[in-house]
């Protein structure tokens, strides 16, 4: 037994040196494969190559066209005030929100009978200075008539004292006789004088009496005038808006009762950048004659009316930045005021730009092309205008060379790419017009009848497209996305 306990001790402990034995070799060839690992030669790794969409660049002559917002208006606007206080008792049948009016046409009458009766009150007043002048005028005929005969009558008491005289001198007649003679020439010259002055006083009468005459008249024309303004009538042709008035109410003068608005002379009102504006002078700083394309969009079917530059704000509003400008539309068919619009304005052309997407050019201002062995190369351009998601640019020397249409994170020059050319990235277009089932044509023409912010000659011309057999694309397009299709 003792043999054998010893033998088993034995046999254990060359069991456990082995084991050891064995994790210190494993151990050993770890470290040693972690060694030869590290100071082996690197596998090669493929290099990874990205797809892009590219085109080649093609320089020519582009219009800018500038973008803005803005408001209808109309250059003929006129308040249209009560011209006298009083009930109103006339009302023309146009005389309501939206109603044609032409010009000088009757639109409203206020009671004229207090200043009937001021007017014919003044007609009696100068009816009666006329009678006061014709009554002066005789009087002074009368007064003329009565200074001859006293002339006369004087001229014959000289020729009796000339005669008296005469015989005194011859001695014939007698002191007494040429005295008494005297005495009557002298009466007969103070008769003369009474008379002249007769006839002053007659004159002057006359004087005052065209005068009162002349006051009855003034008065009597301002009483034809405010009579006359008891009638407001159209300055122009135009069309209501803002009434407040009915017949029957009692209206104070001067109260606004509605305006008129020529809707053939209107005007849009829009405001661009200084920047935009410093492009859109011209050298001596005035601003082009260019054209401006007014567009109202109509559910797809758009309305769009010519216009021309004409001036701009003489000073910058507070609280404001930029340039007001205003430009005349020359057709404004179905345009209204107040009518939120687009506006395109044409600047001047610009020679050897390159049109692309925004999404080619890089916050730094360069553009990635493509070189000979498909590899991306980092080129600096200038940045001429944005024209919405295009970008138009200047580089000299890049004529025919492709660039990347569409920047990623991932594409940075030295970058090899797989170019994907327009043929092979352009989709199918859509085609313009599309047909209708009768259920969908249905809907639409509901929708459009309906709908009462859609101006009546657009609205004609909407539902006269929908019974077509073709429909333009755009326009069920937009119609259905407002009515949540």
């Amino acid at each position: 037994m003792r043999f054998l306990r010893r033998a088993l001790v034995g046999l254990f402990l060359m069991a456990l040196t082995i084991g050891l034995l064995a994790m210190a070799g494993t151990t050993i060839y770890g470290a040693l494969q972690a060694r030869w690992s590290e100071e082996g030669v690197p596998q090669p790794q493929r290099e990874r190559v990205f797809s892009a969409e590219v085109a080649p660049l093609d320089f020519g002559t582009e219009t800018p066209v500038l973008t803005a917002f803005g408001e209808v208006r109309s250059r003929r606007t006129l308040e249209l005030r009560a011209p006298a206080e009083g009930t109103v008792i006339e009302l023309a049948e146009e005389f309501e929100e939206g109603g044609a009016v032409s010009a000088g046409q009757v639109l409203m009458r206020v009671d004229p009978a207090e200043m009937q009766s001021a007017r014919d009150t003044t007609a009696a007043d100068l009816r009666d200075a006329e009678n006061e002048l014709a009554e002066a005028t005789s009087a002074v005929e009368l007064a003329r008539d009565d200074v001859a005969a006293a002339q006369a009558q004087a001229d014959l008491r000289q020729r009796a004292l000339d005669r008296q005289l005469d015989l005194l001198d011859r001695g014939v007649g007698s002191a007494a006789a040429v005295e008494t003679a005297e005495l009557a020439a002298a009466t007969a010259s103070q008769a003369v004088l009474s008379r002249r002055q007769a006839l002053a006083s007659a004159e002057a009468r006359v004087a005052q009496s065209e005068t009162a005459l002349d006051r009855r008249r003034i008065a009597l024309a301002e009483a034809e005038r405010m009579l006359a303004r008891t009638v407001l009538r159209a300055e122009f042709d135009g069309v209501l808006s803002e009434v407040n008035v009915v017949a029957g109410r009692l209206v104070n003068r001067n109260e606004q009762v509605a305006n008129l608005i020529d809707p053939d002379a209107l005007e849009v009102a829009f405001r661009i950048s200084t920047a935009q504006y410093v492009q859109l002078i011209g050298e001596d700083g005035s601003l082009p004659d260019a054209r401006v394309s007014v567009i109202l969009d109509v559910f797809g079917l758009d309305l769009t009316a010519g216009a021309v530059l004409t001036r701009e704000s003489g000073a910058v509003e507070t609280g404001q930045s930029g340039r007001l400008l205003f430009a005349r539309i020359e057709e404004p068919r179905g345009l209204r005021v107040g009518d939120f619009v687009r506006v395109e304005v044409e600047e001047p052309p610009l020679d050897n730009v390159a049109r692309l997407p925004a999404t080619a050019l890089g916050s730094d201002g360069q553009i990635l092309m493509l070189d000979a062995e498909d590899r991306l190369e980092a080129v600096a351009v200038q940045l001429m205008r944005r024209q919405g998601d295009d970008v138009l640019i200047r580089a000299p020397g890049l004529e025919g060379r492709e660039v990347v249409l569409a920047r990623t994170p991932v594409l940075g020059a030295g970058i090899r790419v797989n170019p994907i050319r327009p043929t092979e990235a352009e989709p199918p277009p859509l085609p313009e017009t599309i047909s209708l089932d009768d259920d969908r044509r249905a809907r639409l023409i509901a929708y459009v009848e309906a709908n009462g912010f859609i101006p009546a000659d657009v609205k004609a011309r909407m539902l006269d497209q929908l019974q077509q057999d073709e429909v333009p694309t755009q326009m069920v397009t937009r119609l259905e996305s407002r009515m949540g299709s």
